[in-house]
């Protein structure tokens, strides 16, 4: 006579089970968490840079004095709105990582869309705040010897700061891959709070990135919004790196 067939168990949480060969994303959740903290720092460092010395939104030849005279703090601020944009690449990464189990096409989707938009940023000459393009114009333009020189510099610098009050598709991406990542942790693994916080972030920024300058209320909202999103998403990963198994044999 046959045996009882008993129940299938449902399948180990991949968190709770160390995987056969031994290693784990635990150092990625961690380093992820770290840098989505410490991206949002950074930024909080230029702007109380540009509070301290605010540069100006228009004019070429205003620009370009201003930042001959605060070329220090002109070039700090920048570094600070450009450099950091790295980070959020890895937070995508561990992101899809942890999130992939549960919606492989979605999760890789949405990693592509936000996690390229922010790489891509650092491959844009201007941070909506300036450029560092602009700090060769200032002193070309200082050392110029002429009117029509100082003024062909300027017509360049204008040009950059038009761009600079331009909206950017990579920006309404940024905020689409927020969106849609956010949707993936719905089903689980990271808080439930983070994702609804996120499917906020990430809708409002696609609206306020389309509609930067005819609505700038919304940008700043969403500027805020973005911040705690990263802030809370990287206690997430840290807490998640801690409930990850180590690798055996080693620390993770």
């Amino acid at each position: 006579m046959d045996q009882p067939k008993t129940r299938q168990q449902g399948h180990a949480s991949p968190l709770a089970t160390p995987p056969a060969d031994g290693q784990t994303w635990r150092r990625l959740y961690f380093w992820a968490g770290i840098s989505s903290v410490l991206f949002v720092a950074l930024l909080m460092l230029a702007l109380v840079l540009d509070f301290a010395a605010p540069p100006p939104v228009h004019g070429g030849a205003e620009t370009l004095e201003y930042i001959a005279r605060n070329k220090g703090i002109y070039l700090a601020e920048q570094l600070l709105w450009i450099v950091p944009n790295i980070l959020p690449v890895l937070v995508f990464v561990a992101l899809f990582v942890a999130l992939a189990p549960l919606d492989k096409s979605l999760a890789l989707l949405a990693t592509v869309v936000g996690g390229l938009s922010w790489a891509l940023i650092l491959a844009v000459p201007v941070t909506s705040r300036g450029s560092l393009v602009l700090v060769y114009l200032s002193d070309r333009y200082s050392a110029a010897d002429d009117d029509a020189a100082r003024l062909r510099y300027a017509t360049a610098a204008e040009a950059i700061v038009a761009e600079n009050n331009t909206p950017a598709v990579v920006g309404v991406l940024s905020a689409l891959g927020i969106l849609l990542i956010s949707l993936v942790m719905l089903k689980g693994v990271l808080p439930g709070a983070l994702a609804w916080l996120g499917i906020a972030t990430g809708g409002l920024g696609v609206v306020a990135e389309a509609l930067r300058h005819a609505v700038p209320e919304f940008y700043w909202a969403y500027g805020v919004l973005l911040w705690v999103w990263f802030v809370a998403v990287g206690l997430a990963l840290i807490r998640l790196a801690a409930r990850t198994p180590r690798s055996s044999g080693r620390l993770a």
